[in-house]
């Protein structure tokens, strides 16, 4: 009877072995993300609007000590960004166009990011109600999510194989309906990164030999500037000093949006880091021929008046809105520099669907399809001058015009 009985505990602790707790699940999740000093990720990044989705490939690298480096690469238009934390600074880079915007944010930090593994990991932490599913060959975490910018994403499905890697992560709106989905190629938790794999530098673009007289020391004196700007950002300004609202464009065709700066960047849209007037650009034609409108606008909104201003170097138009939602929309021809220009930026990075850009409480700032775009109102959300970004497109027409 005792060896019947022995066997039968035996047999009941074999069957309890290999299912394994929702803690445990977790627990191991967890412990192998952390415990990587660093780690190199690849794979693609899917964004669904309304209307669309658009295709990033990506690249993914943390270094321990809040290095980071993320590479997408639009597979649309071939546009490629870098957002790279680096010493405390971050920034976001456009190669093409030899341009970056620097912020002070505690980005990654202060919203959920699914292409980031300990980005997935706080996501978890701070779920209390998290849930975990077996699947055929692994397992599935469902999780909240925290994006302040984009109120509409409610909840992530993060896809485990049987070794506690993640595979996949899927991010869901209010009615269930994914809107970014990040597919993981490779995980390497063992890259062996070191921080000179995190610097500025490998962006910075020495200046061509192809200048002559004034233009060479124009250009040559463009990054320096900018560098002396980064350093002298912080003085005399706050950001509520750096998002006041938007002035009516003075005849110059200079737009200020702060009453009152230190700062010595030569902007021409804002103090938080907009549309500069270009140095040095190589393009002789930078004329918008068509203008942008935006497909979304609030309700009650209207196009009230619209203004092509001649530059030095092409033109720029202004779009004025009013009504319920004030806000105005400026756009230039996005042009290369010959020298690295770095515009110091209140905010933090924002994906869009087509590109990143840089959103600040009353302002946003972004390149896509070879136009430079700034959107300013101190009556809009984050959430929707993200709306409005995002139906920007070739389109002549608007919601509404008055």
């Amino acid at each position: 009877m005792k060896k019947i009985i022995v066997l039968l505990c035996l047999g009941l602790a074999l069957c309890g072995c290999g299912k394994e707790s929702k803690e445990d699940t977790l627990k191991d999740f967890q412990n192998k993300m952390t415990s990587a000093k660093s780690y190199k990720v690849t794979g693609n990044m899917e964004i669904s609007n309304d209307e669309e989705t658009f295709t990033y490939s990506l690249e993914s690298y943390y270094l321990k000590d809040d290095y980071y480096k993320v590479v997408l690469v639009n597979q649309t238009n071939n546009h490629e960004q870098i957002i790279l934390k680096s010493n405390g600074d971050i920034y976001v880079i456009t190669p093409s166009l030899n341009k970056s915007f620097k912020f002070q944010s505690d980005w990654p930090g202060n919203s959920s990011q699914a292409y980031l593994l300990g980005s997935l990991v706080t996501d978890i932490s701070n779920d209390k109600d998290v849930e975990v599913s077996e699947a055929d060959d692994g397992y599935i975490i469902k999780t909240k999510v925290n994006y302040p910018n984009n109120e509409e994403l409610k909840y992530e499905k993060i896809y485990l194989d049987k070794n506690k890697v993640p595979e996949k992560v899927e991010v869901y709106n209010e009615n269930d309906i994914v809107k970014i989905k990040v597919t993981f190629d490779k995980v390497d938790l063992k890259a062996g990164l070191k921080e000179t794999d995190f610097k500025l530098e490998d962006y910075l673009k020495e200046e061509e030999n192809n200048c002559e007289g004034n233009d060479c020391k124009e250009n040559s004196n463009s990054t320096t500037d900018n560098k002396t700007d980064n350093k002298e950002e912080n003085k005399g300004t706050t950001n509520d000093e750096s998002d006041n609202a938007l002035k009516k464009p003075n005849g110059s065709g200079n737009t200020n949006t702060s009453t009152d700066s230190n700062t010595n960047t030569n902007t021409n849209a804002s103090d938080d880091g907009a549309l500069q007037k270009p140095k040095g650009s190589s393009n002789t034609t930078a004329n918008i021929d068509t203008v942008i409108y935006p497909l979304y606008i609030p309700s009650n909104t209207y196009l009230t008046h619209s203004e092509t201003i001649d530059l030095d170097e092409g033109n720029r138009v202004i779009l004025t809105f009013g009504g319920e939602k004030n806000f105005v929309l400026i756009e230039e021809k996005a042009k290369a520099k010959s020298t690295m220009e770095i515009i110091p930026v209140y905010g933090e990075p924002l994906v869009l669907s087509e590109t990143v850009g840089a959103i600040s409480a009353n302002s946003l700032s972004f390149d896509v399809n070879d136009i430079s775009y700034y959107l300013a109102s101190t009556e809009l959300s984050k959430a929707e001058m993200q709306l409005i970004a995002n139906s920007l497109g070739n389109a002549t027409l608007v919601a509404g015009i008055k």
